[in-house]
C-alpha cells in the first residue's frame, strides 16, 4: 500500500525557514519522481516543486523559485522541501505525491503557518 507521511511543518515568522520531510512507502521509491504541492484555505491545491527519480531534474513554481529547494534521499525513501525566506502567502498545508500526482494516495499533509 502506497503511503506518504509528511512532517516538519509549524509556525514560523516571516523570513524564517522550515524543512519539510515526506517519508514514502509501498513502492520502489528510487524509480519514481516526486512532487510537493500545497493548499491554502479556500484555494485549490497547487504545485510547489518536483524532482526526478535520481534528483537530476527539479522544477519549481515561480512563486517559490530561489527560496525553496527540493531534494531526496533514495536510501531513506524520503523527499525534502527546504523553505527559506518564508512569506505569509506560503501559509498552507503541504503534501507530497508522485511526479504526476495520483488522487488516491494523498496523505494528511503538514501545516505551515507564516505569521508574526
Amino acid at each position: 500500500q502506497v503511503q506518504f507521511a509528511e512532517s516538519g511543518g509549524g509556525l514560523v515568522q516571516p523570513g524564517g525557514s522550515l524543512r519539510l520531510s515526506c517519508a514514502a512507502s509501498g513502492f520502489t521509491f528510487s524509480s519514481q519522481g516526486m512532487s510537493w504541492y500545497r493548499q491554502a484555505p479556500g484555494k485549490e491545491r497547487e504545485l510547489v516543486a518536483k524532482i526526478s527519480n535520481m534528483g537530476g531534474t527539479t522544477i519549481y513554481a515561480d512563486s517559490v523559485k530561489g527560496r525553496f529547494t527540493i531534494s531526496r534521499d533514495n536510501a531513506k525513501k524520503t523527499v525534502y522541501l527546504q523553505m527559506n525566506r518564508l512569506k505569509p502567502e506560503d501559509t498552507a498545508v503541504y503534501f507530497c505525491n508522485y511526479w504526476q500526482p495520483r488522487d488516491e494516495v494523498w496523505g494528511q499533509g503538514t501545516q505551515v503557518t507564516v505569521s508574526s
